[in-house]
């Protein structure tokens, strides 16, 4: 993938916008007490459908309709956010949208894609097989494959850090999760096109480590994926074009356990009362977990965290909130 230009970013922002607002970037006294740096949240789990997805969707859709203007229809595998994004972007559109989901997806993500208009199957145990159910589906039925990564997709999330970026000035460094990658590069390419010097950290979950491995190994590596509370980071194959772009990029991958995941699921909602689901607790977690390196530093640290998404089910935050620290 190359560099988008900014007036490539601006463009693809004012699409989002025409939708969205941007959303707020905090800074949280309590975090950065924590931690030990000046801590900021892009809270992305304010958008319309609670998390950063919509905005490539939005982006995404609009110039399908450009290039295909006969197009009835488009099917996408997920695991819920990347799901109501599309689904919402096709029917602004007036489009069909197939949706695939693993067996045992959550329930909740699945009522609140449905509730945007789509058509809801479940297939496979874990995202790749939904994936590729995905895409027979495609040409059985004449209808559009959306993958999870593509470029504009990339242009629209990229938004998001314009916003933070322009608002919060000298930002060391920030926390990206990692999914297939859009978030992450999308904040690559606008530190890029703004011309800044802001180290970018990906974020992966340790019970799915393709990316960690792939990124240390400089070429794809599929590895298999454990359950985790962070279903948005459970990435089994790496889309190669976004491991590219992360390898020019960001300055290192984190990865963080399940434990340190939903302890800062509970930082978060205690100290900022903003639900996070489990991949957007995991920007948390990985600045916590380097907390000695930003003490150890001479000066405090600006840092920011992505909060990709607020859309967890109530039994399992639940869980996570009754336990103690």
């Amino acid at each position: 993938m190359k560099q988008p230009s900014l007036a490539s970013l601006e463009d693809a922002a004012r699409l989002v916008y025409e939708v969205m607002p941007p959303t707020p970037q905090i800074c949280w006294p309590q975090l950065g007490q924590l931690i030990g740096a000046e801590v900021w949240v892009k809270h992305e789990n304010h958008s319309p459908i609670g998390a950063f997805k919509l905005r490539g969707g939005l982006v995404y859709f609009e110039e399908l309709v450009q290039k295909n203007p006969n197009i009835s229809g488009v099917v996408a595998a997920t695991r819920g956010n990347h799901g109501q994004s599309i689904a919402a972007a096709a029917k602004r559109h007036r489009l069909r949208s197939l949706i695939v989901v693993p067996h045992g997806n959550s329930p909740e993500k699945n009522a609140a894609m449905k509730a945007r208009g789509a058509e809801l199957i479940e297939y496979g145990e874990d995202f790749q097989a939904a994936l590729e159910h995905a895409e027979q589906l495609a040409g059985e039925h004449h209808l559009h494959m959306v993958q999870s990564f593509d470029e504009p997709f990339v242009r629209g999330a990229a938004s998001f850090s314009l916003e933070l970026f322009r608002a919060v000035t000298d930002l060391d460094t920030v926390y990206v999760p990692i999914g297939l990658g859009s978030a992450v590069c999308g904040t690559i390419a606008a530190r890029n096109a703004l011309g800044l010097k802001t180290d970018i950290v990906g974020v992966v979950a340790a019970a799915a480590p393709a990316y960690l491995e792939s990124y240390s190994a400089k070429r794809p590596l599929a590895r298999p994926v454990a359950p985790t509370v962070a279903d948005g980071m459970a990435c089994r194959v790496p889309n190669p074009e976004a491991l590219e772009f992360m390898l020019t990029g960001i300055s290192r991958i984190v990865s963080v356990e399940e434990d340190e995941i939903k302890s800062a699921m509970r930082h978060m909602f205690r100290y900022t009362h903003n639900v996070a689901e489990g991949a957007g607790a995991a920007a948390l977690a990985a600045a916590i977990k380097e907390s000695p390196r930003m003490r150890r530093e001479n000066r405090r640290q600006r840092i920011a965290l992505v909060q990709t998404g607020g859309n967890i089910d109530k039994p399992i935050f639940a869980e996570v909130l009754s336990k103690d620290e």
